[in-house]
């Protein structure tokens, strides 16, 4: 009975290790902010700078007169306006297992795409969420304004 106990007590803890570990998976770099910029990953919120690392559920944040773009790991660029905010939801980019994936969530603001890989090879694999409607993606580069 301990036994069992202990290996189901054992599994737990890997189980979480193993979730914890996929949340906290670099998706991404920012590669430009100017002004000021914020990333929050989980209750921990950062300002974001050149080189700062994405992570999925990330939500990325600009202020008033500024501006960040970051680039995903299959090459997608996403580049943020002024008072913007983005998440992304969730991204898999496993090209071997034909995994490929790509959810955006645009609250507010404005943000542009360039398609990287996931969108030359699945583009019905990508899609940009806002509070109003979702957008499938079937070309290479488009433009989102989110008005409250």
């Amino acid at each position: 009975m301990k036994r069992v106990f202990l290996l189901s007590l054992f599994a737990c803890f890997c189980f979480n290790a193993v979730v914890s570990a996929a949340q906290d998976e670099i998706i991404g770099e920012v590669k430009k902010v100017k002004g000021t910029a914020t990333i929050t990953q989980g209750s921990e919120t950062a300002n974001a700078s050149v080189g700062t690392k994405v992570y999925k559920k990330a939500v990325l944040k600009t202020s008033k007169d500024s501006s960040m773009s970051f680039t995903l790991k299959d090459n997608t660029v996403l580049s943020m306006g002024p008072d913007s905010v983005l998440s992304v939801e969730s991204f898999a980019f496993v090209p071997q297992d034909k995994n490929l994936s790509l959810l955006a969530k645009m609250n507010k603001g404005s943000a542009t795409y360039s398609s990287g890989t996931i969108g030359k090879l699945a583009p019905e694999a990508v899609k940009i969420d806002t509070p109003d409607m979702s957008i499938g993606i079937r070309g290479t580069y488009f433009l989102v304004n989110v008005t409250e």
